[in-house]
């Protein structure tokens, strides 16, 4: 049951038993179907089987966690006409596609539909990182402002004309390469011929082949990366700038507040501010990390990244309203606390943030399903399991089997 087919005609072989993966496949389509009770609590969902063109629907007994059955498509009336066959359903856990909605209302009238919760907070999250974005602005308040320096004087060339940090790894091998692509060109050789030869990727050469020069292959691709200073230059730049400017100090105040670099990378970052021509200043935070820091848990936040979000709601009236909505979303989710849902959408619609709006507008269309799972203990956990294990099962197959033996699968290897 668990390796059918090929494989298990192989596993077969090994325990002594001569059988072709033709007879196995026959004898998993032989076994009949699990006695199943009439289910109370449903959990339905969407599989894929081709993504983005063919989709069927698992349906999995919340209590039990065990599939109850596949569909071979999520049509209404396939759904619909499951659920009116069994008259015992009494909660359906869905995600909070319309569709699913409509099949519910229609099949099972007298069912308690829950939206699912994962896709209640990923809503929110992405509400979220939309409202920062459209205040990212305040994000600046986070780096200290630099006076406007003098006029900054023209660069020395480098002698080596390459824009590439000094010493960098990758210079004399990307100069070395297109130095060898361009002679075998010019020598008559074909792109194919040339790939062969140097044993390099069709892309590779072509990328070569193009350019005119090394230089215009040197474009900065592994500068300006995530550090993990970067949460700790704000702080950094306050201390310079109140006049501390001993690294070895700075390294041992920061590594208490969670920093867990190395002591070069803060003296690097210092040693850029004492000879920099102009004043270096950190970065401010991306949306998505400021969204990051108002969806965690308060307690769980680290002191520095607390310290950042205040300065942010200090700034900024509307993250500090955003903050406040999410929060108390989420205490609503955990604490199970439905009831408060109106009064949330209400204080929503009560501040100028027009992607929370857009939630609100969402979560009104399917209000009581949300409302219901921000009461009821049941969740749409299992069934995500269920439907990363179909994935799993019909990859084995790689889709050269059909839908009659990735049910019995599905439905008899749980």
């Amino acid at each position: 049951m668990a390796l059918a087919g090929r494989a298990g005609a192989r596993i077969a072989g090994v325990l002594g038993v001569s059988v072709s993966r033709s007879t196995v496949l026959r004898l998993v389509e032989a076994l009949p179907e699990p006695e199943v009770a009439a289910p109370r609590v449903v959990g339905v969902d969407e599989y894929a089987t081709r993504k983005g063109r063919h989709y069927g629907t698992a349906l999995i007994d919340i209590e039990t966690r065990r599939p109850i059955d596949l569909l071979p498509d999520r049509e209404a009336s396939s759904l619909a006409a499951w659920l009116a066959a069994r008259p015992s359903v009494e909660v359906i856990c869905r995600d909070r596609a319309p569709f699913f909605a409509e099949d519910a209302t229609v099949g099972a009238p007298q069912a308690v539909q829950v939206a699912d919760r994962w896709h209640l907070w990923h809503n929110v999250s992405e509400a979220a990182e939309r409202a920062v974005a459209q205040h990212r602005r305040c994000l600046r308040a986070l780096v200290t402002a630099a006076p406007d320096p003098d006029p900054e004087p023209a660069p020395e060339k480098d002698s080596s004309g390459s824009p590439w940090p000094t010493g960098h790894r990758f210079t004399d091998r990307t100069r070395a390469r297109h130095a060898d692509v361009h002679a075998l060109l010019e020598a008559g050789h074909s792109r194919r011929s040339v790939q062969r030869q140097l044993g390099m990727t069709w892309r590779t050469v072509k990328q070569l082949a193009e350019a005119k020069a090394p230089e215009e292959l040197f474009t900065g691709q592994w500068q300006n990366r995530p550090s993990v200073l970067d949460d700790y230059k704000p702080y950094l730049d306050d201390r310079w700038n109140e006049g501390c400017t001993n690294a070895w100090k700075l390294w041992e105040e920061i590594v208490p507040l969670g920093y867990k670099g190395s002591y070069q990378r803060v003296r690097a970052y210092l040693h850029k501010k004492r000879t920099s021509p102009r004043p270096v200043v950190a970065r401010p935070p991306s949306p998505r990390t400021v969204a990051g820091w108002i969806l965690r848990r308060p307690e769980t936040l680290p002191e520095p990244k607390q310290l950042l979000l205040k300065a942010v709601r200090t700034h900024c009236p509307e993250i500090d309203a955003l903050t406040r909505h999410v929060r108390a979303f989420a205490v609503m989710l955990t604490e199970r606390q439905g009831e408060r849902l109106p009064d949330w959408l209400v204080a929503v619609r009560q501040d100028d943030l027009p992607s929370l709006h857009t939630l609100a507008d969402g979560i009104d269309r399917d209000r009581d399903a949300v409302i219901a799972r921000l009461t009821l203990p049941w969740s749409s956990g299992a069934v995500e399991g269920h439907v990363n294990r179909i994935k799993m099962i019909k990859r084995q197959m790689y889709e050269r089997a059909g839908f009659s033996l990735l049910r019995k699968r599905v439905l008899l290897a749980s």
